[in-house]
């Protein structure tokens, strides 16, 4: 009974539907492992068909998009498309130390841009140093490959991206600039090779045990030793890169001195002059309470060459600053003489005066430190006399000027001095009539 129920219609035994030279039953192959594989491979065809139609439903499910946000979408990614390709002929721009400039040759690679910027910017001139970003609208990215990518590509890619097209959507700036900018990522100040040290003393220098050692000597001089199998070589340094240059001079760290206060001074000396040209001597101090300059004319003995006094005991220093010690020379020019050099040995500043009579005195001004002096110009000391907009603005407009004013020289001097060649060496006249101040 069985089986008559396994026939087909042609009377063959129906050992189940395969699919042809999928299965064959009268093949090498063990009919029980080729059943049982062919029995798991329908299973596996029937469970799929069954989630197929599932995910169907689960997509119709689904609610419909807004409509009219689907079209805002739309319109905004054309909006964006349309900037975009305006945006393609549009040159970068190179932009380092407050310059802009477009770039109009865009073949270049990033470097070759940092090599032809580096005579005007010359940090630039070491491209190790240097790192490149782009800032395109939103979009900020850093050039990996300076020497090897050229500008037009970079911002090609840019331009091309998703991430920039979405963020034109957004922007209310629809025509961004292209942004070139470098910058310098490293800087080797202070930086000494290991064979190489700078030491306070020849007694450092010798334990420190670097082959080039560098000091300073007592002598004042700046010396370099180096050392080898031969020995010791020392020589005096005339320049050299690894110590700072330093300028000789005073940078103030309180307020100018008031020109009324040295006008009050030049009238004390001017009166000690009329009296028998005498010299005299003012210190001024500085009242750290008050925050103000304050003059003493202290106790001395004059004569027509020389001065001697001693500070005043009110001005004790938990309170004031001696700043500086003033003197005149009566009616000689102002020098520092051998005796200022001998007496003035504390650090601080000294001012002479001469030719006090006269009406624009001479004043010299110098620091003294460790028993150097160095002079420096009064203007860093004093508040300027006659300040550059002391006159009334109106004056100004009743003066022209001329750019050459050789001719006009001569005529107004000649004029002047009555002379009928005066040469190339004369000094300014007024300007000439012609231009506006």
């Amino acid at each position: 009974m069985n089986d008559e129920k396994n026939l087909n219609n042609d009377g063959m035994l129906d050992i189940g539907s395969v699919g042809e030279g999928s299965f064959d039953p009268f093949g090498d192959d063990d009919f029980e492992l080729e059943s049982q594989l062919h029995e798991e491979k329908k299973a596996k065809e029937k469970e799929a068909a069954e989630k197929a139609p599932a995910k169907k439903e689960e997509k119709k499910a689904e609610p419909p998009a807004n409509p009219l946000e689907a079209e805002i979408s739309a319109a905004e990614e054309k909006d964006a498309e349309t900037a975009r390709d305006g945006l393609f002929s549009k040159p970068p721009v190179f932009s380092y130390a407050g310059v802009t400039e477009e770039v109009n040759d865009s073949s270049l690679t990033f470097d070759e841009l940092r090599i032809a910027k580096s005579d005007d910017f010359p940090e630039l001139d070491d491209g190790k140093r240097v790192t490149w970003t782009v800032e395109y609208g939103k979009v900020k990215k850093t050039v990996p490959s300076p020497q090897k990518t050229t500008i037009a590509k970079y911002k090609s890619d840019i331009e091309t991206s998703k991430e920039f097209l979405d963020s034109l959507k957004k922007a209310k700036d629809k025509t961004p600039e292209c942004r070139l900018t470098p910058k310098v990522t490293a800087q080797s100040k202070g930086t000494l090779p290991a064979y190489k040290g700078i030491f306070a003393s020849y007694d450092e220098a010798e334990a420190g045990g670097k082959l080039l050692s560098i000091f300073p000597s007592g002598d004042g001089r700046v010396y370099e030793m180096r050392k080898t199998e031969m020995g010791r070589f020392i020589t005096p340094v005339s320049e050299t890169n690894e110590i700072r240059k330093v300028r000789a001079g005073f940078i103030p760290a309180l307020p100018l001195i008031p020109a009324k206060t040295l006008f009050y001074i030049l009238r004390f000396f001017k009166y000690m002059a009329y009296q028998g040209s005498y010299e005299a001597l003012a210190n001024i101090y500085w009242d750290k309470q008050a925050e103000r300059f304050v003059v003493d004319i202290p106790e001395q003995k004059v004569s027509r060459a020389s001065v001697s006094g001693r500070p005043s005991a009110a001005f004790d220093s938990s309170r004031y600053i001696h700043y500086m010690d003033i003197h005149s020379h009566n009616n000689m020019n102002a020098f520092f003489s051998k005796t200022d050099d001998r007496d003035e040995k504390a650090a601080r500043v000294y001012a002479v005066v001469g030719r006090v009579s006269g009406f624009f005195p001479e004043i010299k001004v110098r620091i003294a430190n460790s028993r150097s002096f160095v002079e420096i110009d009064p203007s860093e000391v004093f508040e300027s006399i006659v300040a550059v907009r002391d006159f009334p603005e109106e004056w100004k407009s009743a003066v022209l000027m001329e750019s050459d004013e050789t001719d006009e020289k001569r005529v107004f001097l000649k004029e002047m001095a009555g002379s009928e060649d005066l040469g190339d060496a004369v000094p300014n006249p007024p300007a000439s009539p012609l231009k506006r101040a």
